[in-house]
């Protein structure tokens, strides 16, 4: 069935390497190979760069979450200010003012007259040192 022996003989050895390349895995023994003492410092650079890159996950991440807490704090505080304005133009109405003062008993009251015109003239102005 086997058409060339040398093919049957070349797959049989490339099958004895796999396995004994998993056993050397799972046994640990491929850590004391040359190549991996020659490698070591390589490998250590490559583990450096696997942390700094989980790191700089990490900080990105608690970039965005203070990102989100600063924009929902930015949000209230926009709707509290909006509010207090509203509360401050309702009050300052002279309506809501005469009706606070009449609470306080403060003693004054709503002027019903226009108010007049001051007029100064030249002579007053010189008489009164008005410039």
């Amino acid at each position: 069935m086997v058409k060339n022996p040398e093919t049957y003989s070349q797959g049989k050895k490339n099958g004895l390497k796999i396995k004994r390349g998993v056993i050397d895995f799972l046994s640990g023994n491929f850590l004391a190979g040359e190549n991996v003492v020659r490698n070591l410092p390589f490998m250590f650079f490559l583990a450096l760069l696997a942390l700094l890159y989980i790191a700089n996950g990490y900080v990105a991440e608690g970039s965005v979450r203070d990102i989100n807490k600063l924009s929902n704090e930015m949000k209230e505080l926009r709707s509290e200010y909006i509010t207090t304005q509203s509360e401050l133009m309702y009050t300052t109405k002279q309506s809501e003012l005469i009706k606070i003062l009449n609470l306080k008993e403060m003693g004054l009251i709503e002027s019903f007259e226009p108010p007049k015109k001051i007029v100064i003239t030249k002579a007053e102005r010189k008489a009164y040192d008005i410039d």
